[in-house]
């Protein structure tokens, strides 16, 4: 039986015992991670969110009904326990515990709460399914290792705070429910019970209302925001997420950039202990995509892309040849010291190449007496592939990866492979920080679904002043005051100066094809705003889960936060989403509210399966599964058509008025009296339960 705690009150977390506090009396609390029974003698390993403590319970030190309760504790029981911290024998100590060369020996015991056998063990990498420990991630969340990562991110968190605020940033809250301005990833949506038929929208990201917050003057804003987007998920993204938010005004790019800069050294110094040079590399957006194939280059490792266009338009390779003579590109990489590469290997990134896009894999190893290895050298004249080698920086021992194609799926072919190059020789170290500043994106890019253009970053990001007269003549080549922050190859961030100018604006509501009644009825508030004078303003935001995540080498941001959804955005443990009462949903009205936009069908009426066992022993039946999923469709219809019935008014209504006039009918058939039951039911081949089983003839 359970206990309560009494008058116990903890003095100590168990992995704070040292030998400073030997001779000393100690109440510890927490989780039994293991018991080890010597007769007579019980050890227990006692867990907290600090660490391990031995508890020795010896007979002799305890009295008999405390004895008796300590052979009962199994895994994960919650105790509590009072006696002395005492120095462990020489032969028991354990080096690998900070609290290894001490115990408590305990003189009172209580079991606070008694557990069921965990479905897996609470311990470091226990290599159990994702899907299991999310169902029972407050078990997941006793594992050392997930509350250690839980501990980094507050500290963290705390860094980030301390900078901004001695950097006169001030924290302000923005709204949870707000407007939906769908542009970009679909908005979350919160209906309305007091405005029937109208929504809010949870925030993707507080972008509006931090410009605002510029408006108002507030000049240097920061926020540790939750953001919510309905998108698609992966290892880096989460339906809900938490994002640093700041803006300031009065700045340029450089600027917001020595800010970010300094900001990142800060953290990675005072919480992981890692110095990270300044200044950040710095690369344009069309540098990146030309090197790397990507927008956020992994700069762990070389590798970069080489153009080979030029040599390939009159080469004698026909395929080449024709690609770059038909407007494509000829690009390679150089994977150094990858000579060695097997058959396997090669298939392996032959396949992967065909996933991206391509045709094939075209390649050439250099073997150490610098001979070339590939099907290629035949159709090459021997000046063409020493040109190409030495523009490559080709040598002895080198591996090169070719892709003759379109320019996008040339870069992504190649920047792909770039990566399984990388992975193939352990080159993407964890515990290896490569930060890059991404700057001069384009400002925008062309839709093939939507038939338009639409905002790389967001509608708000400012042109750069010398592109602004291409506006409306060339919008694709217009480049935005816009940069993001990359870390080993995941984007950290991203950040612009804003459009601070209302007449701006329009042009750039108005080139994303919005018309200025569209335009004025999503954004009319923030439009109104700027004719008071806005200042020139800019900020970034970037994903605290994002970076936690590379911080602590963790595969997915689900490992960094506390109650993480699934792959699908499902939670395992909560069963959510979930379906609502049809109270709650007459409450919001939203069926009512609802019809100037769609046609929605009612609620399904829920009929459990012990609704359907019950009513099949009152008719004396026994149903196969097929049966009974027909009898639960029939039991919805008769409660739906119940509940229509239900819903008409009747007000005034005479109570007899459904009921039929009675006549006699005279028959024109003779009546034969009925069977008795017992010659009805003589065929019947057994009879179980009282029920009886008959030839399926007879139905």
């Amino acid at each position: 039986m359970a206990e309560t705690l009494g008058s116990m009150k903890r003095s100590h977390y168990c992995g704070e015992i040292r030998e400073t506090d030997i001779d000393s009396g100690a109440v510890l609390m927490g989780w039994a991670q293991r018991r080890r029974d010597l007769g007579g003698v019980i050890f227990i390993d006692l867990r907290d969110r600090t660490g391990l403590a031995q508890i020795v319970i010896d007979a002799k030190y305890v009295d008999e009904e405390d004895f008796i309760k300590a052979e009962r504790i199994r895994s994960e029981y919650v105790i509590a326990v009072e006696g002395v911290i005492e120095k462990r024998d020489p032969e028991t100590v354990n080096p690998l515990l900070e609290t290894g060369t001490v115990e408590l020996r305990a003189r009172k015991l209580k079991i606070l709460a008694e557990a069921k056998t965990p479905p897996f063990a609470i311990e470091e990498k226990s290599g159990v399914r994702e899907e299991l420990r999310l169902k029972h991630r407050y078990l997941d969340l006793r594992r050392p290792d997930l509350l250690q990562n839980l501990k980094l991110r507050q500290q963290m968190t705390q860094a980030v705070r301390d900078f901004l605020i001695r950097e006169q940033f001030l924290e302000v809250e923005t709204p949870v429910l707000t407007k939906s301005t769908p542009e970009g990833a679909r908005d979350y949506l919160v209906p309305s019970r007091v405005f029937k038929g109208s929504f809010y929208a949870l925030p993707q990201s507080p972008q509006i209302y931090k410009q605002l917050l510029m408006v108002g003057g507030v000049d240097r804003y920061f926020q540790v925001a939750r953001c919510f987007r309905d998108e698609d998920l992966r290892a880096d993204r989460q339906p809900e997420f938490t994002q640093v938010d700041l803006e300031m005004s009065f700045v340029d790019e450089e600027d917001v950039q020595a800010l970010l800069e300094a900001l990142f050294a800060d953290i990675f110094q005072n919480v992981l202990g890692q110095h990270i040079p300044l200044p950040m590399r710095r690369m344009t957006w069309q540098e990146a995509m030309d090197k790397y194939g990507v927008d956020k280059p992994d700069l762990r490792f070389g590798m970069e892309i080489v153009e080979l266009t030029d040599i390939a338009a009159s080469c004698s390779f026909e395929v080449f040849r024709k690609v770059a003579q038909s407007g494509g590109v000829v690009r390679a990489i150089n994977a150094k010291g990858y000579g060695d590469l097997t058959r396997t290997e090669i298939e392996f990134l032959t396949e992967k190449a065909v996933s991206y896009g391509g045709k094939g894999m075209a390649w050439i190893a250099i073997r150490e007496n610098g001979e070339l290895y590939s099907v290629l050298t035949k159709y090459f004249k021997e000046a063409e592939l020493v040109e190409m080698i030495q523009r490559l920086g080709g040598e002895p021992g080198d591996f090169i990866i070719f892709s003759a194609d379109q320019l996008e799926a040339a870069r992504t072919i190649l920047g792909n492979l770039r990566l399984d190059l990388a992975d193939l020789k352990h080159l993407r170290k964890k515990d290896a920080f490569a930060f890059v500043l991404v700057t001069d994106f384009p400002l925008l890019e062309w839709d093939l679904e939507a038939g338009r253009y639409v905002a790389m970053h967001h509608p708000f990001t400012m042109p750069k002043e010398e592109d602004m007269l291409l506006l409306e003549k060339e919008p694709l080549k217009v480049r935005a005051k816009a940069y993001d922050v990359v870390l080993n190859g995941v984007e950290l961030g991203s950040g612009s100066i804003r459009i601070h100018q209302r007449e701006l604006q329009k042009r750039m509501f108005k080139l994303l094809g919005f018309s200025e009644t569209s335009a004025q009825e999503r954004f009319g508030f923030m439009l109104d705003a700027f004719q008071y004078g806005a200042p020139p303003h800019g900020g970034f935001a970037f994903g605290l889960d994002r970076l936690m995540m590379l911080a602590t080498g963790a595969d997915s941001i689900r490992d960094v936060i506390a109650f993480p959804k699934m792959r699908d955005g499902s939670c395992a443990m909560s069963q959510s989403p979930s379906r609502v009462s049809r109270s709650q949903l007459k409450e919001l009205d939203l069926l009512s509210g609802l019809k100037d936009y769609v046609h929605v069908e009612p609620e399904k009426p829920v009929v459990s399966e012990a609704d359907v066992d019950y009513v099949a022993a009152l008719a004396r039946l026994e149903l196969n599964d097929e049966e009974k999923e027909e009898l639960t469709r029939n039991l919805r219809d008769i409660i739906a058509f119940a509940d229509k019935l239900n819903e008409l008014d009747v007000t005034g209504l005479d109570p007899m008025a459904h009921v039929m006039p009675i006549e006699n009918v005279f028959r024109p058939d003779l009546l034969m009296p009925s069977d008795d039951r017992e010659r009805i039911l003589k065929v019947a081949p057994a009879q179980k339960d009282g029920c009886y089983f008959v030839p399926k003839a007879v139905e």
